[in-house]
């Protein structure tokens, strides 16, 4: 990357950084209160630990391979390194005990495999439950009506702890449309927060990334995925 592309970053992060406390301003929180979690696919590592050095805490990575091609080079001393891909489980093992939280979980059989690799390490992994908002058929998630189901099966396993929900909404002209989905993903957790079920905790919403992590804010989102905005446009082919 060139000096120019470090300063565009620079000059980005403050700028989202300003974005995400008026938002949080807004709803009557602070900027403390919203995570920024730096979307980091196809971004080399010496840009991201750039990231980090400007004061960026939390990075995911969409794809197992390229999160371990990065691995070694990460500065994660400071920052928490997390996957927020699909996740196949025959590559559970390649990254439990890597990251710091696993934010795709939408199935009881992924679920038990994160589960069962973590126990192998005597550790416990922390999951979101991904829910399909829009009803995508083309996109990972549990629909809204069996995530009751799904979270009272996996609560029972050992080895990892559900901390929240993220979506992935449909892709909205509509600000208004946006907000209607985040608004609907708000509301499941702050129901699912109220039942206090064992072993599941409604910590982190996690939903919002670069065109639409303000509307995401005000909808009650605590964790944010911007990369784009961050980073600028990126080639994924």
């Amino acid at each position: 990357m060139t000096a120019r592309s470090f300063t565009d970053v620079e000059y980005n992060y403050k700028k989202i950084n300003e974005e995400i406390a008026e938002a949080a301003q807004k709803v009557g929180k602070s900027r403390e209160d919203i995570t920024f979690l730096a979307a980091t696919k196809t971004v080399d590592a010496a840009t991201i630990n750039h990231a980090i050095s400007l004061g960026l805490d939390h990075i995911g990575e969409n794809r197992v391979q390229e999160l371990l091609a990065k691995y070694e080079d990460y500065n994660l001393d400071n920052c928490s390194l997390q996957f927020i891909g699909h996740l196949q489980t025959n590559k559970v093992r390649q990254i439990v005990g890597k990251v710091d939280l696993i934010q795709s979980v939408d199935s009881v059989k992924l679920a038990k495999e994160i589960a069962a690799q973590s126990v192998k390490r005597n550790i416990t992994t922390n999951i979101l439950v991904e829910v399909n908002i829009g009803r995508e058929e083309n996109k990972s998630g549990v629909f809204e009506e069996n995530l009751g189901e799904l979270l009272a099966e996996i609560a029972e396993f050992d080895g990892i702890s559900v901390q929240g929900l993220m979506t992935i909404p449909p892709i909205c002209d509509n600000k208004h449309k946006n907000s209607e989905y985040f608004n609907k993903m708000h509301n499941l957790f702050i129901d699912i927060s109220q039942k206090k079920l064992d072993n599941i905790n409604m910590n982190i919403l996690s939903m919002g990334m670069s065109d639409d992590y303000r509307e995401a804010i005000l909808s009650g989102a605590t964790m944010v995925r911007i990369g784009s905005a961050l980073f600028g446009a990126r080639n994924y082919t």
